[in-house]
C-alpha cells in the first residue's frame, strides 16, 4: 500500500468516546474540570481508540536516528560521531531516555533510519548514510522520503500488534534543527530567523552560519509548501520522516501518539498538512524551548501540559508526559464517585 493510500483510510477521532469520557469524570467526586488538562487528555485517548475504558498500561517510545549532511556547514558544535555515542547509549539502555522510560515502565525502540555510522543494537531501517547536504541540493529522493515515512507508519503498526496502546516519538541525530528550521520556516512561511535556534548550543558565529545554510536549502531547493513530502525530501532528514509516519501511523491504527519536542513537533506539522485528520491522534507533551515552540502549537492548535523548557531529545519531554497520563487514569479508575460517597453530584455553572 503506498502513502496516499494509507493517508485515505484515517478518519476523525470518535468524539462520542470523548463525550463518554468526559461524563465519566464527572462521576468522580472532585469538582468538576478540576484535573484540567489531564482530564482532555484522557478525553482525547478515548476520542482516538473509539474506547472511554481508558487503557495506557502498555507504553513505549520510538527513537528515530539519523545523520545530517548539512554537518559540512558548520550548523552544530558537534560531528555525526556524537550521534553514534548517542545511538551506542540508546542501543546499551543508558541514554537520557532509556532512565526515563525505564522509571515509568516504558520500553525503548532506537531506530537507525540513515546514521554515518551503523550502530549494533537499533532496529535498521537504514535509508543512506546519512542525507545529503541540504544546502549543495536535496537532502533525499521523494521516494526515500516516502519510504522513511512508510516506515514509521509500519512500526506503529507493529508495536501496536505487540500490544503497546500508546506510543512516544523521539529522534537522536545532530544537525537535526537545521532541518527542522528549515522544514517549519517554509511550511508556516515565517522568516528562518523566527523559527531557528541554537540547537544544542551554537555561538553567535554558529548561529550565523545555521541561518546562512537554511537560507541557502530553501533558495536552491524551492521546495513546496504544498505537498510536505517534497519540502522533507528537499530540506528535511531522515529522522523527521519516520517521525512524520509515526504519526500517521497513529491515525491509521487508532493508538495515540506523544509528541516530544521540536523535530517531533516539525513532523507532527508535516503530518497534519499530509492529512488535517491526523491532528486528532496526536498528543502534545510540552512546549519546546526553541523559538519555534510556541508557533507550532498555535499551528496544530495544541495546548501542552508541560512548559519545561526541555531541550534534550530523544523523546525525554514525550516520556514526561507519560507518567502523568497514569495518574490521571488512577483517578479515573480508582477514585471515589459522587454515588458512592453520598454526595450529589457537581452540576456546571449556569451562565
Amino acid at each position: 500500500m503506498n502513502l496516499q493510500e494509507m493517508v485515505s483510510k484515517i478518519k476523525p477521532a470518535d468524539c462520542r468516546a470523548a463525550d463518554a469520557c468526559a461524563a465519566r469524570w464527572n462521576l468522580v467526586a472532585k469538582p468538576l474540570g478540576s484535573l484540567g488538562k489531564l482530564e482532555e487528555l484522557l478525553e482525547r485517548i478515548a476520542a482516538i481508540t473509539g474506547d472511554f475504558h481508558i487503557d495506557i498500561g502498555k507504553k513505549c517510545v520510538l527513537v528515530f536516528c539519523g545523520d545530517n549532511g548539512v554537518l559540512a556547514q558548520g550548523v552544530a558544535q558537534s560531528t555525526s560521531s556524537v550521534t553514534a555515542s548517542i545511538c551506542r547509549s540508546l542501543a546499551a539502555g543508558t541514554a537520557s531516555v532509556s532512565a526515563m522510560a525505564k522509571a515509568c515502565g516504558a520500553d525503548v525502540f532506537p531506530i537507525d533510519m540513515g546514521t554515518v555510522e551503523a550502530v549494533p543494537g537499533l532496529l535498521n531501517h537504514r535509508l543512506e548514510a546519512g542525507t545529503a547536504d541540504i544546502s549543495q541540493g536535496p537532502a533525499m529522493s521523494y521516494e526515500e522520503a516516502e519510504k522513511g515515512i512508510l516506515t514509521g507508519i509500519e512500526l506503529v503498526k507493529q508495536k501496536k500488534e505487540e500490544g503497546y496502546s500508546i506510543i512516544a516519538t523521539g529522534e537522536a541525530g545532530i544537525g537535526n534543527t537545521t532541518t527542522s528550521s528549515a522544514v517549519v520556516s517554509v511550511l508556516l512561511n515565517r522568516p528562518a530567523k523566527e523559527v531557528t535556534g541554537r540547537g544544542s548550543g551554537l555561538s553567535d558565529e554558529g548561529l550565523l552560519r545555521k541561518l546562512g545554510a537554511i537560507h541557502q536549502a530553501i533558495q536552491i531547493n524551492q521546495p513546496d509548501p504544498r505537498d510536505p513530502v517534497d519540502v522533507l525530501s528537499k530540506i528535511g532528514g531522515f529522522d523527521i520522516a519516520g517521525m512524520v509516519g509515526a504519526f500517521l501511523g497513529g491515525a491509521v491504527c487508532r493508538v495515540p501518539v506523544v509528541m516530544d519536542g521540536f523535530i517531533s513537533a516539525a513532523a507532527a506539522l508535516c503530518a497534519v498538512r499530509l492529512c488535517p485528520a491526523a491532528q486528532d491522534y496526536i498528543l502534545p507533551s510540552h512546549i519546546t524551548a526553541e523559538p519555534a515552540g510556541k508557533l507550532l502549537m498555535e499551528e496544530m492548535g495544541f495546548d501542552p501540559l508541560i512548559h519545561g523548557n526541555f531541550r534534550l531529545g530523544e523523546g525525554t519531554g514525550a516520556v514526561s508526559l507519560f507518567p502523568m497520563l497514569d495518574l490521571a487514569a488512577a483517578v479515573y479508575h480508582n477514585a471515589a464517585t459522587f454515588e458512592k460517597i453520598g454526595v450529589e453530584e457537581y452540576q456546571p455553572w449556569e451562565k
